[in-house]
């Protein structure tokens, strides 16, 4: 270890030498010390590091940037059009109307249709389609024999496009299709599978639960790998059995994956729009119409950008308080 010592002018004598002596005799002298970089700061109430926060801002800047220009400015124009009777094709002749296009969305019974449809979609979609993707990873979460195989083959229909699933399963149960074809020879007969409005709602939550059933999967398992398998032992020597260990600690241990899962398939049920629109065409009798086709429809196909966008404003705010509320009422407590 060296030691900070100098040699005193003309007595040779050893001196030591304090490694702060600089700032010290600075202070002595009447100067200041020298300054030291704040890197730090405050902020509501909370201390962050400079350097870190430059490079958290510089790794969320693109995504930021695509944020505003393709989802934060169509909803702020989108909600100046609502207070207007905007028309496609005459943009340039926009009138402020105040709250009319509001007060019509309410008085508007193919509207209600819509909505309708749309809450039979949810409240049969959303149980039916979490207890498929809880009881998959339930099972691949076992030492199952072809495990690695199993979780390829449900999350296949994840991986293609809702678009080209839809074409392919309405070729499908088209009366010419192919299951009316093995219906007949089979003796039952064709039946009118899109032709009819339970039977083609029925064929539309069947075909979302078969394609999003395996990313939920996938989201359950990995929740279910992260609890520790010394909890179960624990809880089968004190007698727990399976369906207690299910409830007691299965479903405490993934609850703010289940929060997560179950906001997010609210929030893509109630966007239903890619089945019937390729499928039905929202037919027949308006029984597969849906709240977003209902909008895709006003604002595209009848061009009424204001009153599409009065509908867009208050459905999103009803998407919205019911997704707040369930993620309020699954929400973990410390």
């Amino acid at each position: 270890m060296k030691n900070n010592m100098k040699e005193e002018e003309g007595t040779g004598a050893a001196v030591f030498e304090s490694p702060v002596a600089g700032g010290a005799a600075a202070v002595m002298a009447g100067g200041k010390p020298p300054k030291r970089k704040n890197r730090y700061y405050t902020f509501l109430g909370k201390t962050y590091k400079k350097d870190d926060t430059i490079v958290g801002l510089c790794f969320i800047l693109p995504a930021l940037i695509l944020g505003c220009i393709f989802v934060i400015t169509p909803i702020v124009i989108s909600l100046a059009y609502s207070f207007t009777d905007a028309y496609l094709l005459r943009l340039d002749e926009v009138q402020a109307v105040g709250f009319d296009q509001f007060v019509k969305v309410f008085k508007d019974g193919f509207l209600w249709n819509a909505f309708g449809n749309t809450m039979v979609f949810v409240v049969i979609t959303m149980p039916v389609q979490l207890c498929v993707a809880l009881g998959l990873a339930l099972i691949l979460n076992t030492k199952i024999k072809a495990n690695t195989f199993f979780r390829w083959a449900f999350f296949v229909p994840v991986m293609l496009s809702l678009a080209v699933t839809s074409f392919l399963w309405g070729n499908l149960f088209e009366h010419d299709g192919l299951i009316n074809a093995i219906l007949i020879k089979l003796g039952i007969g064709e039946q009118p599978f899109l032709d009819d409005p339970g039977q083609a709602m029925g064929i539309i939550i069947f075909i979302s639960i078969w394609q999003g059933a395996g990313y939920q999967m996938l989201i359950f398992l990995s929740g279910l790998k992260n609890i520790q398998p010394e909890i179960y032992e624990a809880a089968s020597l004190d007698g727990a059995n399976s369906v207690q260990r299910f409830f007691y600690i299965t479903i405490p241990s993934i609850m703010p994956t289940f929060s997560f899962v179950l906001v997010t398939m609210l929030i893509g049920a109630f966007r239903l729009i890619t089945q019937p629109m390729i499928m039905t065409q929202g037919g027949p009798e308006d029984g597969t119409m849906t709240m977003s086709y209902y909008i895709y429809q006003q604002g595209i196909t009848f061009r009424d950008v204001g009153y599409s966008s009065a509908i867009a404003m208050v459905y999103t705010i009803f998407m919205s308080a019911i997704a707040l509320t369930l993620r309020k009422v699954t929400e973990v407590k410390d």
